[in-house]
């Protein structure tokens, strides 16, 4: 994949089964954004070749996005921004935003039928995340981390069979970070496949079960966290020593100082 002059991605092949959690890491500039426009669908692949790339989900290469979307619920930085140009433009409760899910939107709107069912299924999202007080918050009165549980619930309005997180705690703080990957770690006990996109190896909750590394475009290491998460692998990936604890099931990234 080529964006502008820039070869994003090279090569790039991998398949995830159901249940099989996991986490594609990389630093900045590995093509983390250019990927997460692919798996969305908000890009297509184009080349001349064999084999044509493709994206396929559950089988399919070729889908109507408002379908796909049932399916696969989607947590991005770019979703939050639209939560929050929506807020600025008018008052929107946490339960319109994630009801606001069934029609992929940030907000309902006139045209938009939203049935009885439609809100008791976005009221038990809620719940999902443990976050049932937000349905009468307003967003613009919600914190960074309390946006991020309704982005969640959103996502889970249509009882998706994976969830897809890009950067999912981008802002938050280290409470409001822990409490949100916290949920995540409910959602994949619950059944939900759960694939994240980061560069924070903290983001990285026990239940994941394959490590994607993502260096400059190409995938460079699959593995378990075991296999993947070690000193050695992650020094090559962000280039600079580093050292790794896990504590909790958690693991933990440490840049080794330099000699002298």
């Amino acid at each position: 994949m080529v964006r502008g002059l820039v070869r994003a991605l090279d090569g790039v092949t991998f398949s995830v089964n159901h249940g099989e959690h996991t986490v594609i890491l990389g630093p900045n500039g590995a093509g983390k954004s250019s990927l997460i426009r692919l798996l969305a669908l908000d890009d297509y692949p184009i080349a001349v070749g064999d084999p044509v790339p493709r994206v396929r989900w559950f089988g399919r290469d070729r889908w109507n996005v408002g379908e796909l979307r049932r399916r696969l619920g989607i947590v991005s930085g770019e979703l939050d921004a639209g939560f929050a140009r929506a807020s600025r433009r008018g008052r929107v409760s946490g339960l319109d935003a994630v009801t606001a899910g069934f029609f992929a939107s940030h907000a309902l709107f006139a045209h938009h039928v939203v049935t009885d069912l439609m809100r008791r299924d976005a009221a038990d999202a809620l719940g999902r995340v443990e976050s049932a007080s937000l349905g009468v918050k307003m967003l613009s009165e919600m914190s960074a981390g309390e946006r991020r549980r309704v982005l969640i619930a959103r996502a889970l309005v249509t009882r998706p069979e994976a969830l897809l997180l890009d950067e999912p705690t981008a802002g938050l703080d280290l409470v409001a970070r822990h409490r949100f990957m916290e949920s995540v770690r409910r959602l994949a006990r619950d059944g939900t496949t759960v694939m994240l996109v980061t560069h924070h190896a903290d983001e990285i909750i026990p239940e994941i079960r394959r490590v994607l590394l993502l260096d400059r475009g190409r995938l460079v290491r699959d593995g378990s966290p075991a296999e993947t998460l070690t000193g050695e692998s992650l020094g090559a990936l962000y280039g600079a020593p580093v050292s790794v604890e896990r504590a909790a099931g958690y693991y933990a990234v440490r840049v080794d100082p330099s000699p002298g």
